[in-house]
């Protein structure tokens, strides 16, 4: 095994070297069997470094810091500490996996023991730069240790990393110890980490001293009634009624509504977990895709790496593939519940046909292995003549190498993240969303082969081909999409551009792609931030978004070209026999604000307000800093509320009572108005929103 060199090296070649025999010391720790052999070999490692005399430069002045109340210095508040930096970047699926590892390591050695996870940014993506965005990615992967958003890449560059995930251990001096490149490194990182708490603590350097932590939620919505990072949406028809699926991530669960957004159905609970039951009792752990076949519901139970399957009739869920732990198989072949998967992320049924004989199977994007698996429903032949039982869910399309390869031969093929994924019968072909090359995909499902449509570059090995460039195939630029879906009725691929904040349309003949909606900026009102989820509606003219960080549904007239937010009404509040529902978006300062509010009512129909009877407003306020003149007056008097000087999006709601007649009829009707509040620095003070609500 090598050692360090016989001269003084800075940190950048302290980590190259450390890199190298980190892995050679994988390989030897993998050979023995004695935890206390192991942990010998890792003292004698520890010892021929903890004199390097290289230490990392400390963190930059002005760096953007969460979850802590004040930017940390390794000379300052870490010194006496084992300094675990994890480089990453929010978009990269191996990085959510050592996320999980780094979660569970942290459950069992302390700050007081001595450890501390810093993750260290730094993005891959454009997008990724924003601390906003990066705030986002911390509070929708549940992130708890301190993270600091590298931006201009220094630390990156000054200690030598060249890809994500790369996590670097430090001693209670600063000096670098240890080295780990990928994920799957939690049984080592928790051998490293106990030896050398030990053994630095046997010389009087582990300090057992508190951080000034503190848990990033400021921006994340009040109330538990609405969505939170919403990921994929799909629709089906049930008694021939339009509904919604709705993968309520952040939440942990799915919600099923009308088209309307009136909530029939939530199956699982706010808490992470990993159970079958009833719809009340099952737990999922951030569900990505969801996609219907008749009374059946299949989720993509992204954290907990399993397929579920939600009986509508039985009103109950169980598992149908996948252990639920992450798996490292790339071929598969078990069946059900035997087969580990690694991070689904979207589902989509194909109706296979050989011989005159069709059946159904499930479709699964999975991003963990950079794979399309498929989960047999019935007994199959699929490609090439080759048998499946009932259950059996394989591999069918991708060698596992990360890259963005087409190929006529579906393993020879080469994928990156597939994130979204979309079967358009008729066609026999799979649109997907190739996440981290940027790109646009088709899976030829009577053969299995993989081509180009846009986005991406020719070279399979460059995954930095990305922008925000309408055109036709490689020279349309997409950042990082996540979602997709076809629309039957205009023959158009419609996209979630997730990281331009856009939905892009593409043109399946040609290749070409061009920007329908959105201006690129999440910051105004408005528009979406990182969508990731489509949905079409039967008849072609409203598309439903996903619109992940807004954490809403919003609906897209395709023909009027209108765009507004869906309301998700909770049960409790739709069991109070709302009458209509309106939702709008708007935007008020940062540091303080008052927002004012006047209706109009419009009748389309021989309704008109009774003059003589009492019409009046009430209105809820998100949190007990709001303040308003009054919470509750005639129709006829303007709302003023009053906004404390933070950045929470909140939404505000109004109920109107009101009497409606007719020349002979009277009918009480009650109106619920959501107001969407976007705090923003460039936002006027005083906002009056004059709203025109328009009966039928």
């Amino acid at each position: 095994m090598c050692g360090l060199v016989n001269k003084k090296m800075n940190a950048q070649e302290v980590v190259e070297e450390l890199t190298q025999v980190c892995i050679q010391m994988r390989f030897h720790l993998n050979d023995l069997t004695e935890r206390r052999e192991k942990e010998t070999l890792v003292l004698k490692h520890i010892k021929r470094f903890e004199n390097s005399g290289a230490q990392p430069h400390d963190f930059s002045k002005g760096l953007e810091w969460f979850n802590v109340s004040e930017g940390l210095s390794l000379a300052q508040h870490l010194k006496g500490k084992i300094v675990l930096f994890d480089f990453f970047t929010y978009c990269c699926i191996n990085c959510m996996h050592v996320l999980a590892e780094l979660e569970e390591v942290e459950k069992k050695v302390s700050v007081k023991d001595g450890l501390v996870v810093i993750g260290i940014h730094s993005a891959k993506f454009t997008n990724e730069r924003s601390s906003k965005n990066v705030l986002s990615a911390v509070q929708r992967y549940n992130i708890m240790h301190p993270v600091v958003n590298d931006v201009t890449l220094k630390m990156w560059h000054d200690m030598g990393i060249t890809c994500w995930p790369s996590l670097i251990m430090l001693g209670p001096s600063g000096q670098p110890l240890a080295v780990f490149v990928g994920e799957d490194h939690k049984d080592e990182i928790l051998l490293y980490t106990k030896v050398a708490i030990a053994y630095f603590k046997s010389l009087n350097q582990i300090s057992d001293h508190s951080l000034p932590l503190k848990p990033a939620h400021h921006l994340l919505p009040s109330s538990k009634d609405g969505l939170l990072f919403p990921g994929k949406i799909t629709i089906f028809q049930l008694e021939q009624e339009t509904k919604l699926v709705i993968s309520d991530s952040g939440n942990n669960r799915i919600v099923i509504t009308n088209e309307h957004g009136r909530v029939e159905h939530i199956i699982g609970g706010c808490n992470q977990g990993f159970k079958d039951g009833n719809f009340k009792n099952a737990r999922f752990n951030s569900p990505q895709g969801v996609c219907v076949l008749n009374n059946i519901i299949y989720v993509a139970d992204n954290n907990n790496h399993a397929i579920r399957k939600i009986n509508l009739t039985e009103k109950n869920v169980s598992t149908i593939a996948g252990t639920g732990s992450q798996g490292c198989d790339r071929k598969g072949g078990e069946h059900g519940i035997s087969q580990a998967l690694s991070s689904p992320w979207d589902v989509a049924i194909y109706h296979h046909e050989y011989k005159g004989t069709v059946v159904p199977v499930l479709l699964i994007a999975i991003a963990g292995t950079h794979q399309i698996w498929a989960l047999f429903l019935e007994d199959t032949i699929w490609w090439k003549e080759k048998k499946y039982t009932a259950n059996t869910c394989a591999a069918i399309v991708g060698s596992g190498r990360e890259e963005n390869r087409n190929n006529n031969y579906a393993h020879a093929a080469g994928l990156a993240q597939p994130s979204g994924i979309v079967v358009v019968q008729e066609c026999k072909i799979a649109f997907f969303a190739d996440s981290e090359s940027s790109a646009i995909r088709r899976l030829h499902l009577d053969s299995g082969q993989v081509s180009a449509i846009c986005g991406g570059d020719k070279n399979p090995a460059n995954l930095h081909a990305f922008g925000d460039v309408d055109g036709k195939g490689y020279s349309a630029k997409l950042q990082h999409p996540l979602g997709v879906t076809w629309n039957h009725l205009d023959k158009q691929i419609y996209v979630a551009d997730t990281y331009n904040h856009k939905i892009k349309s593409i043109d399946n003949t040609t290749g070409h792609c061009k920007t329908l909606f959105g201006d690129g900026k999440p910051d105004r009102a408005f528009t979406f931030n990182e969508p990731s989820g489509l949905a079409v509606s039967p008849d072609g003219n409203i598309l439903y978004v996903a619109d992940t960080n807004n954490h809403v549904i919003k609906i897209v007239d395709l023909k009027n070209e209108k765009i507004s937010t869906m309301a998700v009404i909770s049960r409790r509040y739709s069991n109070r026999n709302i009458d209509n529902v309106f939702v709008f978006d708007t935007a008020v300062n940062t540091h303080d604000g008052e927002l004012n509010i006047l209706f109009n009512i419009v009748f389309t129909n021989d309704l008109k307000l009774n003059a003589d009877a009492p019409q009046e407003w009430q209105v809820s306020l998100p949190t007990s800093t709001w303040t308003a003149k009054s919470l509750t007056d005639k129709l006829s008097t303007p709302i003023s509320v009053k906004l404390p000087e933070e950045e929470t999006r909140s939404q505000l709601r109004v109920t109107l009572n009101i009497m409606a007649c007719t020349a002979d009829t009277c009918v009480p009707l009650k109106l619920s108005v959501l107001f969407n509040v976007q705090r923003r620095t460039d936002a006027p003070t005083v906002v009056t929103e004059k709203k025109e609500l328009v009966i039928g």
